[in-house]
């Protein structure tokens, strides 16, 4: 026991103690930068982070992956606080979230993400990028107070917004804030290119806070007047305990919007979970495999505690599993590391997070936008055909226009009706020759014949013209739906009154007398 204790402790001072380190200094930026988006107090979205290392990494089956607030969630969380009224009433929907993660994980419903359509999910994250950048920048332009996007991305464009924000832009921006904006986005475009990538000492994100607090700080010492303004700062609580909202468990049943938004929330949470976990699995160069049922329970437990404790709802994260990863991480220990430094800066250093200037949070969340919808993306989505950009467009349409849920639900129906299309073509094949006078019809039934084609069917069955040969071929078919059998009995009792020869192959028939 004391020589596995000591193998641990030195896996942890080697390895995870510094792969710790470097993820806690990618997702500290990142915290504070989702919360801003989602809308939701800063603290919010550290105390995601801390649960998520802490406990998360504790009670998970990933060795590699790490938790915290996700930048896809953003969308929907922001939208849910609005739509429920306040902060405190959303909690109770990431309660509900989480207890909705442990449901699907204790009916081992961990598969579920297979089965949405890869163009829906492409484009949902796609969808999610635009509201996340259309977000973003009013901030980086120094907006103190930018709520021009509360209604939806459409009211964007609406002239009491967009009119009215351009005519009075010289009393809401500061050009300290653009400057900052404007150098953190160049420092990304060029640090994201892959010679600079491996000149990289520090994370990327810990970088441009880095730099944007030494350009306030230059500012602010400067006869210039473009010093930032005290609300274009985070403003995070000497005492981050004292501030913390908690839910009204009382109201739990007072709305059904909580439990709307609370599966949705869970829904989204666990497909981006488990959509990162499998591209986390594939980093492992020890090939380990997370059991995806039991990081659904333990997902479902973080995000029941982010309810309690008031922080936004986590996942897993695709940005920092591979940091862990390329960091050196073991074990699940370089996870809870990072939490454990999360916890410790909200306790010591508040006064240090408090000069990182908005707009270079707001640069690197346009940075992420960017990434879920570069213009790479779309290109290779034409490139696939029409079966998979029309439902990819679709889905970015309704969400941009709607909301998540009825863009992702939409996407899903144009999907499934490609499908079923598919389907009417494949399940059988027509062939027509003709032999004198007479016209021979030969229909061959493929693998599975389902009651998807019942419809179709029947239409060329009564296609078929009089005084004709129709040869319908089943010997290859392991699968006739019962349907269809009974369209085939009923088309051979009439074809006689038609004067069709009919032939079955491999085709029984069925009894269709009718019974009430």
């Amino acid at each position: 026991m004391k020589r596995k204790l000591k193998y641990y402790r030195l896996i942890w001072l080697k390895h995870d103690l510094p792969a710790g380190l470097s993820v806690f200094l990618v997702a500290l930026p990142l915290c504070l930068g989702i919360a801003l988006a989602s809308g939701a107090p800063l603290y919010s979205g550290l105390m995601s982070g801390i649960i998520g290392g802490v406990l998360v990494s504790l009670v998970s089956g990933s060795q590699l992956g790490v938790s915290g607030p996700a930048a896809g969630l953003t969308t929907l969380v922001s939208a849910a606080i609005i739509s429920l009224g306040d902060f405190q009433t959303f909690l109770l929907a990431v309660i509900v979230a989480g207890l909705f993660q442990i449901v699907l994980g204790l009916l081992k419903l961990g598969m579920i993400s297979n089965y949405f359509p890869s163009a829906v999910i492409k484009g949902m994250l796609a969808a999610i990028g635009i509201i996340l950048i259309s977000k973003q920048i009013p901030i980086a332009l120094g907006y103190d107070q930018p709520d021009f996007w509360t209604s939806g991305f459409t009211s964007l464009f609406t002239q009491d917004n967009l009119m009215g924000n351009i005519l009075n832009l010289n009393n809401h921006l500061t050009r300290g804030t653009i400057i900052i904006s404007v150098v953190s986005l160049v420092l990304l475009v060029l640090l994201n290119q892959k010679a600079s990538k491996k000149l990289k000492i520090i994370p990327i994100p810990l970088l441009i806070v880095i730099v944007g607090v030494l350009i306030h700080f230059i500012l602010s010492n400067s006869a210039i007047p473009f010093q930032l303004k005290p609300t274009q700062l985070v403003s995070i609580p000497e005492n981050i305990f004292d501030s913390i909202v908690f839910p009204d468990l009382s109201q739990f049943f007072s709305k059904s919007e909580i439990w709307k938004d609370g599966i949705l929330i869970g829904l989204l949470a666990s497909l981006e979970t488990l959509l990162c976990v499998e591209a986390v699995d594939k980093l492992d160069k020890r090939n380990r495999i997370t059991p995806i049922n039991r990081e659904l329970i333990a997902q479902g437990i973080g995000n029941i505690t982010c309810g309690l404790l008031g922080a936004i709802p986590m996942t897993a994260v695709v940005v920092r599993g591979s940091a862990n990863v390329d960091a050196g991480g073991r074990t699940k220990l370089s996870a809870f590391t990072h939490g454990v430094f999360l916890l410790l800066a909200v306790l010591l250093l508040p006064f240090l997070l408090n000069k990182i200037p908005y707009a270079s949070l707001a640069a690197i969340l346009l940075m992420t936008g960017y990434n879920l919808t570069q213009p790479k993306l779309y290109k290779n989505i034409l490139s696939l055909g029409w079966k998979q950009y029309v439902p990819f467009f679709i889905t970015i349409i309704f969400i941009l226009i709607t909301d998540l849920l009825i863009g992702v639900v939409i996407g899903l129906l144009i999907s499934l009706y490609i499908i079923i299309q598919n389907n009417f073509k494949a399940d059988y094949k027509i062939t027509q020759t003709k032999q004198h006078e007479t016209e021979i019809f030969t229909i061959k039934l493929n693998d599975n014949v389902s009651f998807l084609n019942k419809v179709k069917f029947r239409t060329i069955l009564d296609q078929i013209p009089k005084y004709s040969i129709l040869t319908i071929d089943g010997n290859d078919c392991s699968f006739i739906d019962y349907d269809i059998l009974e369209v085939i009995s009923e088309f051979a009792n009439k074809a006689r009154e038609r004067h069709i020869e009919i032939h079955l192959l491999g085709i029984q028939t069925v009894s269709t007398t009718a019974i009430h």
